[in-house]
């Protein structure tokens, strides 16, 4: 490992990128995700990789597929109206079976929106990001190191499962700056013998497609594609607990708002409140287990979103009981601050 340098959040998870063996690189410039494109149109060419500002997000994402096709470990970065143009690429992905990692740095909408940090894309990445029975495994660091250690875990991820892997920060992870200690390169990468690399006669030809115009065939290849799901929600789930064990009061958050709900959560305790706090870092798998347990012995739940309240669906349907769960969120690119939290934490706790 490296020592700490300060580096930009969307930097650094091109760097990562970079160390974890990802050599081609295709986007679109979009804000607050610009710098991560700027990166590796420096870096890339240095290394030998590729990078390529396509003439569109559609196209980016299918440049993406191309080179996923070839055995590649490529990426695509943007921002919530790009996500949306590269919505149909990335069924395309799935129904390859391709692995690939996908970049959102969310801003403010619907439409054009603003370009100020925001999480209403949650719904997009973890319940229907494009059309057809799929999944896309969604990962949602809190902080640039983690967005470092995350990607490389989406990189693996994405080839073990064979299966696009979404990184969804927002405006506040991409463009904030922090000390991260970067990950040493990756020295050798999986085997891939299912990718179209030419077969010199050694071997049958690799067929990449996505279409099956069988239904019966097509049934079979999304039920089997549902079992890797399934491996995926018993094995790949990853949670933060914090305070929890004699919490009555249990505050969740994902991403960069989970860091403002800690100030609060601080504050409340200082005045002896009994708050923790339940943080999913897999946004698909959503870690209901953890608020099960927690329903055992909490009173209440508080869920804070820079939104006007996606996380929460999943959040009520793990704790099982609804009139529990409350809500405090901003939207349109407004961040809350701590002492807003800390208000919505106290009045709930008059109530329960």
């Amino acid at each position: 490992m490296s020592d700490k340098i300060l580096m930009k959040g969307n930097e650094a998870l091109a760097e990562a990128a970079i160390r974890a063996g990802c050599r081609f690189f295709f986007g679109y410039p979009i804000t607050p995700q610009t710098q991560l494109p700027e990166y590796m149109a420096k870096k890339m060419p240095k290394i030998g990789g590729t990078f390529l500002q396509a003439e569109s997000e559609i196209a980016a994402i299918n440049m993406v597929l191309g080179a996923a096709s070839a055995g590649a470990r490529a990426m695509t970065s943007s921002s919530s109206p790009g996500i949306s143009l590269k919505a149909e690429g990335i069924s395309y992905l799935a129904g390859s079976d391709l692995p690939a990692v996908i970049v959102n740095i969310q801003r403010g909408g619907p439409g054009l929106g603003g370009i100020q940090p925001s999480q209403a894309d949650y719904w997009q990445a973890t319940k229907g990001l494009a059309h057809g029975d799929f999944r896309v495994l969604s990962l949602a660091p809190a902080g640039i190191q983690e967005a470092v250690d995350l990607m490389g875990t989406a990189f693996d991820l994405a080839d073990k499962y064979r299966m696009p892997v979404m990184i969804l920060g927002d405006g506040i992870l991409g463009q904030m700056m922090e000390p991260v200690r970067l990950p040493e390169p990756v020295k050798e990468l999986p085997a891939k013998p299912w990718a179209t690399t030419g077969t010199k006669g050694a071997r049958k030809h690799n067929i990449i497609n996505s279409l099956y115009i069988q239904p019966e065939e097509l049934e079979e290849m999304v039920r089997a594609r549902y079992e890797r799901y399934a491996a995926i929600e018993r094995d790949e789930v990853r949670v933060e607990t914090w305070l929890c064990d004699d919490a009555d009061i249990i505050v969740t958050a994902y991403g960069s708002t989970a860091r403002i709900c800690r100030n609060a959560i601080r504050a409340a305790r200082a005045n002896g409140l009994k708050v923790g706090m339940i943080r999913p870092i897999t946004l698909w798998p959503f870690p209901a287990k953890a608020y099960a347990e927690a329903a055992k012995h909490a009173r209440a739940f508080l869920d804070v979103e820079m939104s006007m309240g996606q996380m929460i669906d999943d959040v009520r349907l793990s704790v099982g009981n609804s009139e529990n769960v409350h809500f405090f969120g901003r939207t349109g690119g407004v961040v809350p601050t701590p002492a807003e939290i800390l208000e919505a934490i106290n009045k709930i706790s008059q109530e329960v």
